[in-house]
């Protein structure tokens, strides 16, 4: 199954580096029975790009989460750009968690860079939007108008989409 996993900057560094990534949680997003029951209509690719969305989401909370926020270059004196970051693999064995949300899987230990399809990542055009959303994504969660508005202004940004051998090309670009 395809799923996507929400990631950061620092995450796909590790990814690169050791060649596998482990998901926070085993939290991913899918297109699953419920996603599908729950659009009136759409075809695969529409209802993934929703899954896909949700992943993007998610990986703002996983910036928000990381503490230092956007500039964290794990002490390497190069500070990462904030960009939501959205892995996508193909994997065997999930398990469907409607009762969380009706895209969200659970996967269970490591993705191997094997079973990555490909990355999906914010440019630097959506950098000033994607903060302001980091700062606002709980309050949008929990149903602040405002905060749901700025969330918005960033997935009006497409997520560029990288194969994985270009990996080590997009890290150093950065």
């Amino acid at each position: 199954m395809r799923i996507y996993l929400p990631a950061t900057l620092s995450m796909l560094t590790a990814l690169n580096s050791s060649g596998e990534f482990r998901p926070v949680g085993g939290t991913a997003f899918a297109l699953t029975p419920a996603l599908r029951e729950s659009y009136l209509d759409g075809d695969d690719e529409e209802l993934a790009e929703a899954a896909i969305r949700e992943a993007a989401r998610a990986s703002l909370r996983l910036m928000a989460a990381e503490g230092d926020g956007p500039g964290d270059g794990e002490g390497e004196g190069t500070p990462l750009p904030a960009r939501r970051v959205v892995i996508a693999a193909d994997v065997d064995e999930v398990k469907l968690r409607p009762d969380l949300d009706v895209a969200v899987v659970k996967t269970s230990g490591m993705v191997t860079l094997s079973a990555v399809a490909s990355l999906l990542v914010d440019g630097s055009e959506a950098e000033d939007k994607v903060i302001r959303a980091m700062e606002l994504v709980d309050a949008a969660d929990l149903g602040d108008e405002d905060a749901e508005l700025a969330i918005g202004d960033v997935e009006d940004f497409d997520l560029g989409w990288y194969a994985t051998q270009e990996l080590p090309f997009l890290l150093e670009l950065l």
